[in-house]
């Protein structure tokens, strides 16, 4: 399965063309903002890279949030427009599941994963999943205070927001995971299309929680 994955949601943007487990090209950059400028480029030098077309892909993949209302927007849109250009479909993940699934192997051994986004306002967007990347529970807007009080237990801390509560849970160790790779959204998206995939949609939190518990 060729996948085309867009990552723009937080505060990186990555590019990835991922196939059967292998990934064939990819970008990565750190950037709090002007994902728009570099995306649609970044996707060029992949499929450039890789020597295919978009006619030979079988999906796309997004990220949809939680996360920055713009980039956001940028991933989807591009996506969407790629899509719509080639006659593929495009699924949706969680950028709160393509962190957890990137923090290595000995970093969660006998430990939860909690995924903590900063929403850059007095709430935190997490989410706990077990040692095997796979969610326990839906995602939640906290204020840091409620994930001490809710988030017990040894967890192996990931996403931008990790350093915000890593104080107040003692038996938490931080990691070095903080942004989403597309290539890990590719990933998730072979692994649960068709049926336990976002629809391309923004995923925003304030005022509901999002229920996440069927992917794997």
């Amino acid at each position: 399965m060729l996948i085309l994955a867009l990552d723009s949601a937080g505060s990186a943007c990555s590019v990835a063309l991922w196939r059967d487990g292998a990934v064939l090209a990819r970008r990565f950059a750190v950037m709090a903002r002007g994902q728009s400028e570099v995306l649609v480029p970044m996707v060029g030098e992949v499929m450039a890279a890789a020597g295919t077309d978009f006619a030979a892909l079988d999906l796309l993949a997004v990220s949809v949030g939680p996360g920055a209302f713009t980039g956001i927007r940028i991933g989807l849109a591009t996506a969407r427009a790629l899509a719509l250009a080639a006659g593929k479909p495009v699924a949706g993940i969680a950028t709160t599941h393509a962190v957890a699934a990137a923090v290595p192997v000995d970093q969660r051994q006998g430990r939860d994963i909690l995924v903590v986004v900063d929403s850059r306002r007095a709430e935190l967007w997490v989410q706990r999943f077990d040692a095997q990347a796979r969610p326990l529970g839906p995602i939640l807007a906290l204020a840091p205070e409620q994930v001490a009080a809710q988030m017990a237990g040894p967890l192996a801390l990931a996403g931008d927001g990790a350093a915000l509560v890593a104080a107040l849970l003692p038996q938490a160790q931080v990691t070095e995971t903080t942004h989403v790779d597309a290539a890990l959204v590719a990933e998730l998206a072979a692994r649960n299309w068709p049926d336990r995939v976002l629809p391309a949609e923004p995923l925003y939190l304030r005022d509901a929680d999002v229920t996440m518990s069927a992917a794997k």
